[in-house]
C-alpha cells in the first residue's frame, strides 16, 4: 500500500522515492532496523515498548539513535490521522561501498503512516518450506534483513491463508512470518523462547505480561511442529494485528479458544 505521509530526516519530500541516498547502508545492506505500530485516536499503542526495542537494536548494532528528533516525527505524523500504521526505519546512514561501516555515521530515519489492514480475529496458516537460519547474535531484533520472509511468503498465494509458521534450519518452531506464535497445552501458555533466530515482538512480550496479571502460567522455550498435536489453542500475535487465533493447519483445527480471548479483552484488542 502506499504510504499516507513520510518523513525522511524530519522532512516531507515530494517524491519520497527520490530521498533516499543512493548509498544509504540500509538500500545496500540491510543495515538497519525497523518497528511496525499501531495508531490508534491519535495515540501508537504500546509506543515504549516499541522504541525500548528499537533503542536496543541499535546499541547491539552500534547504529546512532536519535531519540530526540525521532520522536518529533512520531509527534508530528500521529497528529495528522486519527489511526493506521505507522512504520520506522533506522538506517546505519549513507556509507559508500564495502561492508566496513564508517565510523560516526549519521542514522537515517524514515517514519511513515500507511493505510489500516482488515482487521480479522481467526486464521488459517501453513506451513513454510523456507527454513530461517540460526544466528543468535542477531535473534530477537527486528532488523533491515528480512528476505527469507519475502521468499516464505512467495510460496501461497491464497487468500484464505492468514500467515505461515516458519521453522528453523534445525527443524525448531520460530514463529509466523510475520508474527510470534504461541500455544496452550494443559492449559499453560508456550511461546518459542527464539534463542537463535527470530523477533521478540512487542505484542508477544504484551500477552506474557497480561497472562501473568490474569494468573496463566506461561513459558518461554524450544517448540518442535509435533507440539501442535497436543494444543488445545493456536494464536499467533503482532503489534499492528493483534491475537488472531489459527482455526486451521494442515490436518489440525481449533476453535477460537478461551485463552486467546481472555488475552485479547485484558490487553483491550
Amino acid at each position: 500500500m502506499t504510504a499516507l505521509m513520510t518523513l525522511v530526516n524530519g522532512i516531507a519530500p515530494a517524491d519520497a522515492t527520490q530521498a533516499i541516498a543512493a548509498d544509504d547502508r540500509g538500500l545496500s545492506y540491510g543495515d538497519g532496523l525497523f518497528e511496525t505500530m499501531l495508531l490508534r485516536n491519535g495515540t501508537v499503542r504500546f509506543l515504549s515498548s516499541h522504541l525500548l526495542r528499537l533503542q536496543s537494536g541499535c546499541r547491539r548494532l552500534g547504529i546512532d539513535y536519535p531519540e530526540t528528533v525521532l520522536a518529533a516525527d512520531i509527534a508530528q505524523i500521529s497528529a495528522t490521522a486519527h489511526e493506521g500504521v505507522l512504520k520506522i526505519i533506522l538506517t546505519r546512514g549513507a556509507g559508500g561501498r564495502g561492508y566496513r561501516p564508517v565510523e560516526n555515521a549519521q542514522s537515517t530515519r524514515i517514519v511513515s503512516l500507511h493505510p489500516m489492514p482488515a482487521a480479522t480475529t481467526t486464521i488459517t496458516a501453513r506451513w513454510c518450506e523456507l527454513r530461517l537460519s540460526r544466528n543468535p547474535a542477531l535473534a530477537g531484533m527486528k532488523h533491515l534483513n528480512r528476505l527469507e520472509q519475502v521468499l516464505a511468503q512467495r510460496e501461497w498465494n491464497d487468500e484464505q491463508v492468514g500467515e505461515g509458521l516458519m521453522l528453523d534450519t534445525e527443524g525448531e518452531l520460530v514463529g509466523g512470518t510475520a508474527s510470534n506464535v504461541f500455544i496452550v497445552r494443559q492449559g499453560v501458555l508456550l511461546t518459542p523462547d527464539l534463542r537463535f533466530c527470530g523477533v521478540r515482538g512487542v505484542m508477544r512480550e504484551q500477552v506474557r505480561k497480561a497472562a501473568a496479571k490474569l494468573g496463566l502460567q506461561s513459558s518461554e522455550e524450544p517448540l518442535w511442529p509435533h507440539d501442535l498435536d497436543t494444543a488445545s489453542e493456536v494464536f499467533v500475535t503482532n503489534a499492528v494485528r493483534g491475537i488472531r487465533s489459527v482455526t486451521a493447519l494442515d490436518e489440525h483445527h481449533w476453535s477460537a479458544g478461551p485463552i486467546a480471548q481472555r488475552l485479547s479483552a485484558a490487553l483491550g484488542l
